[in-house]
């Protein structure tokens, strides 16, 4: 009856008016970051498994990577270790080398798996160690002016994509825990999940990196406020990077070496937002903060069909 609309209409509507972004991104590799309150809210959890699963039968290539600090942290104290951090990076003693890896691979990532495959057998674990996809050295940051040892902490120096790329082409979806091999002695590193997945995006070449952390995006008066920054090009990003510490560090280092290495755009997200990630890959650019490269001049995106007039 005209004037009454099927309660299924507005199913219809948001399928077609994501019609232009499947168009867009068909094909293209995503490499997806997860972290903060999505990896122990369980509801965010299972949410953040069905928008990967949707990614990829809407023709998108997800790689999931994910680190696992608060799991970390809950473990060493366990053990009885204490978690300490400086330049934002965890201090990763031999004995704490061994819970982060436990932790990662064995703990985080298998939950991760799990969650995806409950939707089909597309998630395949790995770690940085599988077929040196990551290959690190030992990272001495500079704290006050001066190096400082904190451990068995990676800086990645080379990234092996053969193994995630075979994956991927078999239709299938890597979930990559933060590790890396050292090449000069073999000792296995903690690498931060966000210079990870940084280094991984750019050596696939993928279309987009996504970030999901614990606050809306970049505020304009970092540390505090509500006044997220929508959008910087590399160039402006790199000149507000010292101004900047803690775990919103790595993740815009990471965003900027990402989209500085052919990488197409960098958005850090507010993973407490259920389906976050859909939200981002189809919405109209409103959320978190999106990094570009200083050339990026991006076509609108086209109106879908005018179905409903």
């Amino acid at each position: 009856m005209r004037g009454v609309e099927h309660p299924a209409l507005a199913k219809a509507r948001s399928v077609v008016e994501a019609l232009p972004w499947l168009i867009r991104l068909q094909g293209e590799l995503a490499v997806i970051k997860l972290g903060g309150n999505a990896m122990v809210d369980d509801a965010l959890k299972a949410a953040f498994a069905q928008d990967v699963v949707f990614l990829r039968h809407a023709g998108l290539k997800p790689v999931v990577v994910h680190g696992g600090g608060p799991q970390i942290s809950a473990q060493l104290a366990r053990h009885g270790l204490v978690s300490e951090f400086r330049a934002g990076l965890r201090v990763t003693t031999p004995e704490a080398m061994d819970v982060v890896r436990m932790v990662l691979a064995g703990q985080v990532q298998r939950e991760l798996v799990g969650l995806i495959n409950r939707h089909g057998p597309f998630a395949v674990g790995m770690t940085g160690e599988d077929a040196d996809t990551l290959t690190a050295v030992r990272h001495l940051p500079e704290v006050d002016g001066e190096r400082v040892d904190i451990g068995r902490v990676g800086e990645i120096t080379a990234v092996n994509g053969t193994l995630v790329r075979a994956l991927v082409a078999d239709g299938r979806i890597p979930v990559v825990s933060s590790i890396a091999r050292s090449a000069e002695d073999g000792e296995v590193h903690n690498v931060n999940a966000d210079t990870a997945a940084a280094a991984l995006a750019a050596a696939l070449g993928a279309r987009s990196m996504v970030m999901l952390t614990d606050v809306a995006g970049l505020s304009a008066t970092w540390p505090c406020g509500d006044d997220v920054i929508g959008r910087l090009t590399a160039s402006e990003l790199e000149k507000l990077l010292p101004e900047l510490a803690g775990g919103m560090l790595p993740k815009m280092a990471g965003c900027l070496h990402a989209v500085r290495h052919g990488v197409g755009s960098a958005r850090v997200i507010d993973g407490r937002i259920p389906h976050s990630v859909l939200l981002e890959m189809f919405g109209d650019g409103d959320i978190g903060t999106l990094v570009v490269p200083d050339d990026d001049v991006r076509p609108p995106v086209p109106e879908p069909a005018a179905v409903w007039s």
